[in-house]
């Protein structure tokens, strides 16, 4: 069974007997995503490691590179028109 599957039976459940609709997939994943980086945040202070946003850097640092150099980042290389 689907994700989509299951939230329309959910749906239905939820309508038959009267209770507020579950909310829809997907919906919390940025929040999630949000708490997991704090849990290991808190985590490598817990054991005294330096609890840098290390990823998010490298990727701001080279997103304003590009930036600055007025190359637009598309996620892929750009080839000449006679290729």
């Amino acid at each position: 069974m689907s994700v989509t599957q299951q939230y329309a039976l959910d749906l239905y459940r939820a309508a038959k007997r009267g209770e507020a609709a579950p909310p829809a997939p997907g919906r919390h994943d940025v929040a999630a995503l949000r708490e997991l980086r704090d849990y290991r945040r808190f985590q490598a202070v817990v054991a005294e490691r330096p609890a840098r946003g290390r990823i998010r850097a490298a990727l701001a640092r080279r997103l304003s590179a590009r930036r600055l150099s007025g190359r637009r980042f598309s996620g892929r290389r750009s080839h000449p028109a006679g290729c």
